[in-house]
């Protein structure tokens, strides 16, 4: 990102999302690529990441799912969701899902602005209460440190990386 080029972030809504499918899909393949745990295995498609943003895309049409991107410009360079669809006694929480920026938009603070924009539009929606899981000891589970998440604890092997490989998982909440 040059020093010409503006950042921003905004919650996409159902009508937009369909035509940032394809630039969605760019940012969570190259992050599978790059070996980010997000529910994903190798080999993982472009045609695949476009599947998955595709039934997310279906979920923000129904409002039980935000999805918030960083623009750096006119390119889609990062994302995170917001999941609001949760049992009938938890109206007050949201879920944190799928934070995401291409590796080439990376360490300029873009995910630190997606947490913020997500934790806004959660306050918004009435959430009193965010929960989200990262891979332990990440870049991730730094920052939702920093931020000030607070740790519940790690559940070991709790899934995979994109090649197989087992990986840690911490659970984190948050007060809103």
């Amino acid at each position: 990102m040059s020093a010409t080029e503006q950042l921003e972030i905004r919650r996409l809504d159902p009508a937009e999302v369909p035509a940032q499918l394809d630039a969605l899909a760019a940012v969570l393949h190259d992050c599978v690529a790059g070996g980010a745990s997000v529910g994903y295995m190798a080999p993982f498609s472009p045609e695949e990441a476009r599947d998955a943003f595709a039934g997310f895309a279906a979920e923000v049409e129904q409002g039980r799912r935000l999805l918030l991107a960083a623009f750096a410009g006119s390119a889609l360079v990062g994302t995170v969701q917001v999941i609001l669809a949760l049992p009938p006694n938890q109206p007050h929480r949201a879920e944190i899902a799928k934070l995401l920026v291409h590796r080439s938009a990376r360490r300029r603070g873009i995910a630190e602005l997606l947490m913020a924009g997500a934790e806004a539009e959660a306050r918004a929606e009435g959430k009193t209460l965010l929960v989200l899981d990262a891979v332990s000891g990440d870049d991730a589970a730094r920052l939702y440190t920093r931020l000030g998440w607070t740790k519940v604890g790690v559940v070991p092997g709790f899934a995979l990386y994109p090649d197989g490989r087992p990986c840690d998982t911490t659970i984190f909440w948050k007060a809103l």
